[in-house]
């Protein structure tokens, strides 16, 4: 079952709570469609902006499933560069070829496997902001880093990269996840208190830069996201929504993180 209707202003969106899955390199056709039809018989009355981010493979399948309905689509990275010699990786304008509204950017799965610094990050960035696309910036610390109390040095050290290189105005009407990287896949997800200080350090941040951007901007939380733990989180108003992982594969567990969201 579809939900058929016109797609939603960003003035619409921006008022509302975002719900982003990530498939991580999960999927096969047969079992995306599964899915997908479970999140949209389970999602007839939204209280949230819902996003799907898959991998690059099933853009195609994705954008045709969810086409007229009030779910979002997008990616989970994206190349620095326009185009060019770069065997192996896809453009911002590949994306928009099919439908991509969002792109995750940054997240610590592919910085640390990949050798990612906030640079090249910081470079994703401004390239999906070129193309109309609305960057998902994933920021967070070890728990290392977190035991030592540097987690604020940590995770505005990733956001100053790209008020340095492009300026405050960057952020404008965009995405910044939280996923502090010690609770991603762990179950140990961050309490409310722990999210909600990291949450308005980032705000404060980025208005230090920009205080229109920082009022436009959306911070999400990420990280073991359940339908248990996102009743708390999803209730505190600095939170604006979360990037879910795990949950995400099972229709069930995220629709339930969706309803959890306050009308």
């Amino acid at each position: 079952m579809t939900i058929t209707s016109a797609p939603l202003s960003y003035q619409q969106i921006s008022g509302r709570k975002t719900i982003i899955a990530n498939w991580k390199m999960h999927g096969n056709l047969a079992r995306n469609q599964h899915l997908v039809e479970k999140y949209l018989d389970g999602l007839q009355s939204l209280h949230a902006n819902v996003v799907v981010c898959v991998p690059y493979p099933y853009l195609a399948q994705i954008q045709s499933f969810l086409q007229g309905t009030h779910l979002a689509w997008g990616a989970q990275n994206v190349a620095k560069f326009e185009e060019g010699a770069y065997t192996g990786e896809v453009s911002a304008e590949m994306l928009r070829d099919f439908g991509a509204q969002y792109v995750i950017i940054g997240h610590s799965e592919r910085s640390t496997a990949y050798c990612e610094s906030d640079e090249n990050i910081a470079e994703k960035f401004m390239m999906a902001k070129r193309h109309g696309l609305t960057p998902v910036l994933c920021v967070g610390e070890t728990l290392l880093e977190r035991e030592a109390g540097v987690m604020e040095r940590v995770v505005g050290r990733q956001l100053e990269t790209i008020v340095r290189l492009f300026g405050g105005e960057a952020f404008a009407d965009t995405i910044v996840s939280y996923e502090p990287i010690w609770a991603i896949g762990t179950g140990l997800a961050a309490t409310a208190e722990q999210a909600v200080a990291m949450h308005q350090f980032i705000r404060d941040t980025i208005a230090g830069a920009s205080k229109s951007a920082a009022a436009s901007l959306k911070i999400l939380y990420g990280g073991s996201v359940n339908p248990q733990n996102a009743i708390q989180l999803l209730h505190q108003k600095e939170i604006d929504g979360a990037l879910v992982g795990r949950c995400s594969l099972e229709a069930g567990q995220f629709i339930k993180i969706c309803q959890s969201v306050p009308s």
